[in-house]
């Protein structure tokens, strides 16, 4: 794996209508992303607001999949999207206007997601403890901050999914985007 070039915790106070902060490497916040339930309880969405700077936010897309929603600037700014191809589908994938990335379970036994993009491998990895609600974000190759953001919310949303161990088809797409070595 590549040596981390920045490192992000979050910390998760809340039930009902939690809130993420997101502090840097040395323990400094960044900014809160707020989730947003409905009347029934489902997540429709959340508000990331930064220390400083433009606020972002991810809403649900009209659709049937838990996993599909799309990032937006304050000023109607499109800047990603995700979906997820099924329900027993253990890999979402999110979208820009450069690139296609995928969130897949980390590998072995554990909590937590590896965004990899399809040409270059894994980009960053976010690891949640077993016990405790907040993770540990890892960026290992040049990686928009909202991006991982939207990663980490969607990734969020099906964090239980990433407990048993990954598929061999996820662990091999993230070997430098070369197709798997069958044989």
């Amino acid at each position: 794996m590549s040596e981390s070039i920045e490192t992000y915790r979050t910390r998760v106070s809340g039930f009902w209508s939690p809130k993420h902060t997101v502090l840097d490497g040395a323990g400094k916040p960044l900014g809160v992303l707020s989730v947003r339930r409905n009347r029934v309880g489902m997540i429709v969405g959340a508000d990331y607001r930064p220390e400083a700077g433009e606020v972002l936010h991810f809403r649900r897309e009209p659709g049937l999949l838990r996993a599909q929603f799309s990032l937006w600037t304050d000023g109607k700014e499109w800047l990603g999207s995700s979906i997820r191809q099924g329900i027993v589908r253990r890999t979402i994938e999110l979208w820009t206007s450069t690139r296609p990335y995928r969130l897949v379970p980390r590998r072995g036994l554990g909590k937590g997601w590896r965004m990899v993009a399809t040409k270059t491998g894994q980009v960053a990895e976010i690891a949640h403890p077993w016990f405790g609600r907040g993770a540990t974000l890892t960026v290992t190759r040049k990686l928009d901050f909202e991006l991982l953001l939207l990663g980490y919310f969607v990734g969020t949303l099906a964090l239980w999914e990433t407990v048993p161990p990954t598929s061999l088809e996820a662990v091999d797409r993230t070997h430098s985007g070369a197709a798997p070595a069958h044989g």
